[in-house]
């Protein structure tokens, strides 16, 4: 028989164990966003932070570095997530498309036609599309998680006059993002694209180096761009601005079945939250921008028709010159068509 002292010293090691045990499975997820505490982007890394630990029963803990902490430039947080020294990472489509160029098919322009349909693609195949593409062209080292986003619909901004057709935008020097596409439709528009870093638009705007943007309202008024002079906004909705997600691979899978389920509950939280939080904070947005003596225009339904036409050399101009894309396009306009037929057989359903 064991006596009690002995019993005593074996049940203390077993509890060392198991605690042991607890410790090597317990997990740090460092999460970055190169955005501030008003963005989507936070709202949404808030979400999934709460999620997370909660549902895992602190199992899995969430750090989150907001700003440039950790990284400053998509490629160079990408690189991060690469070798593992950032767990999760958010980006918009400019700053991976020197990676992932063919995630650029998010900004060509009038494909969706509105909050349902796009958020009907996101939730689908045609992210785990770019998933497995990302994956092959990364070595299995960079996992898109979700996409949501960041902003709200691209609009055209300017300092100068009302914009109601593609004409208006003749001879307009346009901030645009490095990425090539961008640059190309503000080409084919008629208008001087002028690569401009995020930080630096307020003072180019302020100064005339540019003279408009592409921008949702949300940003507008978090930038105080109306501050700097920016004074029309065109409601044309050309692009879905769209958030792009990744993660590490390698800390993904190296996860138990019950913490990647945690996670992946996590960024579906975390992508309703993005969803969601443009449309209530450009409520805000736009009395803002009004009250500060903003102009806003809608365009008509062949003004807007108008914009798309002159927007049609970039679709050959993407298939042609961007690595993937000839695919990835026939994929997004079959998710999009798809997508949008559910969304009308919704509606017709309700009437």
């Amino acid at each position: 028989m064991l006596t009690k002292t002995l019993r005593s010293l074996l049940l203390a090691t077993m509890l060392t164990s198991v605690a042991g045990m607890a410790a090597a499975q317990a997990i740090t997820l460092r999460a970055t966003a190169t955005s501030n505490d008003q963005d989507e982007d936070y709202d949404g890394l808030v979400v999934f932070k709460n999620y997370v630990e909660n549902a895992s029963n602190g199992d899995i803990a969430v750090e989150l570095f907001i700003g440039t902490q950790l990284c400053a430039k998509g490629e160079e947080c990408l690189a991060g997530v690469a070798d593992g020294s950032i767990d999760i990472f958010i980006s918009t489509s400019g700053g991976a498309a020197g990676i992932f160029p063919y995630i650029q098919v998010l900004d060509l322009p009038y494909l969706m036609s509105d909050d349902r349909v796009a958020e009907e693609v996101l939730s689908g195949d045609f992210v785990r599309f770019l998933r497995a593409k990302a994956l092959a062209d990364s070595d299995d080292k960079i996992r898109l998680m979700a996409v949501g986003n960041t902003g709200g619909w691209r609009n055209y901004a300017n300092t100068k006059k009302r914009v109601t057709k593609p004409e208006d935008l003749a001879g307009l020097k346009l901030r645009t993002v490095p990425a090539d596409l961008p640059q190309v439709l503000a080409k084919g528009l008629g208008a001087a694209p002028t690569p401009i870093a995020w930080p630096e638009l307020f003072t180019s705007l302020q100064t005339g180096v540019v003279e408009g943007t592409a921008n949702g309202i949300t940003d507008v008024m978090n930038m105080k761009f109306p501050d700097a002079g920016l004074k029309y906004i065109t409601l044309d909705g050309h692009s879905y601005m769209g958030a792009f997600w990744w993660m590490s691979n390698d800390r993904f899978n190296g996860m138990t079945d019950a913490q990647k389920r945690v996670v992946l509950d996590g960024f579906a939280a975390l992508q309703q939250a993005t969803f969601a939080s443009p449309k209530r904070k450009e409520i805000a947005a736009y009395e803002g921008f009004k009250a500060a003596g903003g102009d806003i225009y809608v365009p008509t339904p062949d003004e807007k028709a108008a914009f798309k036409a002159a927007a049609a050399p970039v679709f050959d101009w993407f298939r042609a010159n961007v690595t993937g894309g000839s695919e990835t396009l026939d994929a997004f306009t079959t998710a999009v068509e798809e997508a949008t037929a559910v969304v009308e057989a919704q509606r017709a359903a309700d009437m």
